[in-house]
């Protein structure tokens, strides 16, 4: 294997790793718990911040709509670049979010998304060759 096929080989790992973590992560709020029972579980103590309630729940369907959504385009490699940046929006609301409640103590579920976020935003976008993004973008040769 030559390094352009490992390196590919690891932004994909990388993403694809990334887009499991997070479509099961909104499956599990839209499909298993459905938003109303995992704003009702996680969002409802926000209601005693200073965050108005609209917000409040705009955020959960936010959180769980783009983490199965994002997710699922990260797996098949469509719209990368869109996805990684709503997915860095929902970890920064998501990490502010349990900071607003508590002190931060616990990143074990932070930390491994953001790393393997990082990952995929920083290295060169010609590693990750195996994607429908370059598929559906790649010259025509007849033409």
């Amino acid at each position: 294997m030559n390094d352009k096929t490992s390196r590919a080989t690891g932004v994909l790992f990388a993403r694809v790793l990334l887009g499991i973590i997070f479509i099961m992560q909104g499956y599990g709020k839209i499909f298993t718990y459905t938003v109303p029972k995992v704003y009702s579980m996680f969002f409802k103590d926000f209601e005693k911040t200073f965050l108005p309630k609209w917000l409040i729940w705009g955020t959960a369907y936010y959180t769980s709509y783009v983490e199965l959504i994002c997710g699922f385009l990260l797996i098949i490699g469509l719209f990368r670049k869109f996805a990684l940046f709503l997915l860095v929006i929902d970890l920064l609301v998501v990490s502010f979010g349990h900071g607003l409640l508590e002190p931060i103590w616990d990143l074990q579920h932070v930390i491994p998304r953001a790393v393997l976020l990082l990952t995929i935003l920083f290295v060169p976008g010609e590693w990750d060759r195996w994607n429908l993004d370059t598929l559906l973008h790649r010259p025509n040769p007849a033409g």
